[in-house]
């Protein structure tokens, strides 16, 4: 029997099929799939997917135990809320037949056209469906990220709400500028290799916005809110430093050169900054702290991410000790400055992935990646400028969107649980459940 190729139907998405049709030979040799990457991508994929759950331990061990599991909730419902959006239309959004360099058409919705044939725009060797699959998981995790500002206090169906809309408006447009065939900012030629723009500085500057509008928790600077489980978050740590190897090696699109050089200077990144933060916090406070070696390494890898696949072992360790220092920094400002950003998610991937953007247009090399453009220390200041332009220009955007659709959703549905709700614990209270029954 001949083997078969599937093409989605393009009629709408009431009305997709899926149709066999014999492929020739000439269309079989036109895929060009390398299985070697194509096995990379998967494997990639189901790293960058373990993730979120990893971001989820992460959060869930920071927060009281009363709400724990609503913390989980955020980041495992997002798996299934955002896949279902990018199936549907996010992809095409994000990732679709250009529009004047804004946004992708509808052209892909439903995954029309989307198939095992590659897309010689964005991975010539792996199918266009695995390629779709990898880009799928960054959009889980990037509005997961934003829950560490606002937990232990919002509704959980205004999240819900909130998280549809941020994906819409922010992660698929900035998605599109960044990375997508015509996106402006790729015109223009900005630098960012697994999403310090596209992922962390959307999510970190949209979480300032969510703990500056929403409000500080409910006791907080006057009772003291230790981390219930510290062993649960080291875990979500560990898990998250193991993804990420998918997450920026795989961003090389094939199994080579690249990813190696990727993998390599996202482990450099995260040791360095473990490392740093470590010696940081024993300076400042007398005592080195397990919380402070995981936040460390968290740090490390989110500002490594935009440069991972342009930058040299070295380079990448001096970003990683300028993370441990500036993202340490950042931590303790919110003391000073009185913002309840509950989990750190402004002063580790805001404050990360603007560092780890800009450092790329100082360290970048066209030794390394041939496909990218030399840096500051390699005689190009230009590449600099749109480096920290662009970055900025991103911050602005997710900050503003995102204020505006907190006070939209703030007007019509309401963002803050009441206080006996808070006191009680968002576990009760949201979810009908408990995460300990002693």
């Amino acid at each position: 029997m001949t083997k078969k190729s599937w093409s989605y139907g393009a009629a709408g998405l009431a009305a997709a099929v899926l149709t066999p049709s014999l492929a020739s030979a000439a269309e079989e040799a036109a895929r060009k799939i390398d299985t070697g990457d194509t096995a990379w991508i998967l494997m990639s994929t189901a790293l960058v997917m373990l993730m979120t759950p990893g971001l989820a331990l992460f959060y869930g061990g920071m927060v009281r135990r009363k709400n724990v599991l609503g913390t989980i909730m955020h980041s495992f419902i997002a798996i299934a809320l955002v896949s279902v959006q990018w199936i549907l239309f996010g992809y095409s959004l994000a990732f679709g037949p250009d529009i004047k360099g804004w946004i992708g058409s509808l052209d892909w919705a439903g995954l029309s056209g989307v198939g095992s044939a590659p897309n010689a725009d964005y991975a010539a060797t792996v199918p266009h469906l695995a390629f779709m699959a990898y880009q799928m998981m960054f959009a889980v995790i990037t509005p997961a990220l934003i829950s560490g500002a606002f937990a232990e206090r919002i509704k959980f169906s205004t999240f819900l709400v909130f998280t549809l809309l941020w994906t819409t408006v922010v992660y698929d447009p900035v998605c599109h500028w960044v990375w997508a065939t015509g996106g402006w900012m790729k015109q223009m030629g900005v630098l960012d290799f697994a999403g310090g723009i596209v992922v962390h500085a959307t999510s970190g500057f949209s979480a300032l916005a969510a703990a500056l509008y929403i409000g500080h928790r409910k006791g907080f600077l006057r009772e003291s809110m230790p981390p219930h489980d510290l062993p649960m978050t080291v875990l979500g740590a560990g898990i998250l430093w193991f993804g990420w190897f998918g997450f920026n090696a795989g961003s090389a699109l094939s199994s080579g050169e690249l990813s190696a050089v990727a993998f390599v200077t996202t482990h450099t990144a995260a040791v360095a900054a473990t490392l740093t933060w470590t010696a940081v916090e024993w300076y400042h406070r007398g005592k080195p702290t397990m919380f402070g070696a995981a936040t460390g390494a968290i740090a490390g890898l989110a500002t490594i991410t935009p440069a991972a696949g342009f930058v040299s072992p070295m380079a990448a360790l001096a970003i990683g000790i300028g993370a441990g220092l500036l993202c340490y920094a950042a931590l303790n400002a919110k003391v000073k400055f009185r913002y309840d950003d509950s989990l750190d998610a402004f002063g580790v991937h805001g404050v990360g992935g603007t560092l780890g953007t800009v450092m790329a247009g100082v360290f970048a090399s066209t030794a390394i990646n041939s496909g990218g453009a030399n840096g500051l220390l390699f005689g190009n200041p230009r590449q600099l400028a749109v480096q920290a332009g662009s970055v900025l220009l991103i911050a602005a955007y997710s900050f503003l969107v995102s204020m505006f659709l907190f006070k939209v959703l703030d007007a019509t549905m309401g963002l803050r649980v009441t206080n006996d709700e808070e006191t009680e614990g968002l576990d009760l209270t949201q979810h009908g459940e408990a995460g300990y029954t002693h």
